[in-house]
């Protein structure tokens, strides 16, 4: 019988595989409704930072008691300005914007393969160039058949795109989102970066950089927005769905789940959303799954939990914690 940590553990395990699955569908369903990729991030940063900034200033005020030169930015912040911007560029306007964009061209089953499937390529790829962390021969094949995942969904969609056709364009998205989350793992490691921190950094960087300056190009009309054609319901749900559920919830139940089962043990977890976010985007969506799209699944699937059955939980432990907010 499972013991009451199990328990609570498997609650915050579904909790957090549901909403990174929920992601994916639900962006792809809004994608076509009236906001823009750029209004959704908009949104998405607005409404994170009402639960991060107050959570941000109570966590600055305790570090500034324990440590009083602790290094932190704008008394928001837990991190210094350099750290919150560089993580900020990757993890929050960086990777919105690109995957936001992505769902706009290319359904959701390609992103899930390209996205969740192929960070543990990127991650282990940036961590060999700047951190010189070795690649074992058991996790590189693993990272092989992750990049074989890749090949299948994104170079099966430029052969039938060639003339005709986005979904190319998409797929390109995904990997450039999938890319700004590695090189945010891997700087979160580097600076060996707690999650929350991490979040909360991240959050108040896009807040004071993002959302004035879109904002003033938004209400000047100097870009093309659709904040103002776009209903009430639409804006809070998107605020709700993608600021606080994707960045807030999953941030908390996934720091909550490494608690109980470990980083590697977690990582393997987590592993289930390619390939449920895939049959969700047939279900919900009606999007058709094509032998490519299977076999991708498949391959990237066996892919993450062949190469983080090599992994020890020491060198993981803070790569593993930062997947947090998506």
């Amino acid at each position: 019988m499972a013991t009451p940590k199990q328990t609570i553990g498997a609650f915050y395990a579904i909790i957090t595989v549901s909403i990174w699955v929920s992601f994916i569908i639900v962006a792809r369903a809004m994608a076509h409704k009236t906001l823009t990729p750029f209004d959704i991030g908009f949104v998405r940063f607005i409404a994170a930072a009402l639960v991060l900034v107050p959570w941000g200033i109570w966590w600055v005020r305790e570090e500034k008691k324990k440590n009083p030169k602790a290094q932190t930015w704008l008394g928001v912040s837990p991190l210094s300005f350099k750290t919150s911007a560089i993580i900020g560029v990757f993890a929050g306007i960086g990777y919105s914007c690109f995957a936001y964009s992505g769902f706009f061209y290319a359904p959701a089953a390609h992103a899930s393969v390209l996205m969740p499937g192929m960070l543990p390529l990127w991650t282990a790829m940036l961590a060999f160039i700047f951190l010189n962390t070795p690649i074992t021969p058991r996790r590189g094949v693993g990272l092989a058949l992750i990049a074989c995942a890749a090949l299948l969904v994104g170079g099966m969609s430029v052969a039938k795109s060639l003339g005709t056709g986005d979904t190319w364009k998409g797929d390109v998205l995904f990997l450039c989102a999938s890319f700004c989350w590695g090189t945010y793992t891997m700087l979160a490691r580097k600076y060996a970066l707690g999650a929350i921190q991490a979040t909360i950094a991240v959050s108040v960087f896009a807040l004071v950089t993002y959302v004035p300056v879109y904002g003033v190009l938004a209400f000047t009309r100097t870009i093309h927005t659709q904040l103002f054609a776009a209903p009430w319901s639409e804006i809070l749900l998107q605020g709700f769905l993608q600021g606080i559920l994707s960045v807030v919830i999953s941030g908390i139940t996934f720091v909550k789940m490494v608690e109980h089962f470990g980083p590697v043990r977690s990582t393997m977890i987590t592993s289930v959303t390619p390939p449920l976010s895939a049959i969700g985007a047939v279900a919900f969506l009606g999007e058709p799954l094509h032998w490519n799209l299977i076999v991708g699944l498949i391959l990237a699937t066996v892919g993450i939990v062949f190469g983080v059955k090599s992994v020890t939980p020491t060198s993981q432990s803070t790569a593993t914690a930062v997947g947090a907010a998506r």
